[in-house]
């Protein structure tokens, strides 16, 4: 088994509009949360993510499991970790907390796959990103 990395940490505050009629943070808004995470601790790595490009990451799993619901008004921490990182692919991991409460709210995870534009298919992550990686 794979060990995984800690490489990012990002504090975001829940809105208002992120609960649903249960009254507690959407389902969907967890991957919005580590989605946002994830794209920060890539343009720290000097990850240019734009159209323009010929090669960069996608997404081709994502999954959360939820533990405890996170609710209005509060901030949630989100950590990312790396494991796995192959050819073409990462693997990272995501753990939510609220800030100020140590228990898990929820975690997840998502394969990162670096790709050619233009052909849609799966080519070799870069030997200098996989190095900061």
């Amino acid at each position: 088994m794979t060990e995984k990395k800690l490489v990012h940490v990002v504090t975001l505050p829940v809105r208002w509009g992120d609960m649903d009629v249960y009254e507690h943070v959407n389902n969907t808004v967890y991957f919005r949360y580590a989605e946002q995470a994830r794209i920060e601790w890539m343009e720290r790595l000097g990850l240019q993510l734009s159209r323009t490009q010929s090669q960069g990451p996608v997404i081709v799993n994502a999954s959360c499991t939820f533990f405890i619901p996170i609710t209005y008004p509060s901030v949630v921490e989100v950590k990312v970790f790396v494991g796995h990182v192959g050819r073409s692919s990462v693997d990272t991991s995501y753990e939510i907390r609220v800030v100020g409460d140590d228990r898990l709210c929820a975690e997840g995870a998502a394969r990162v796959v670096w790709v050619d534009v233009n052909t849609g298919k799966s080519c070799p992550i870069p030997e200098s990103l996989k190095a900061l990686i």
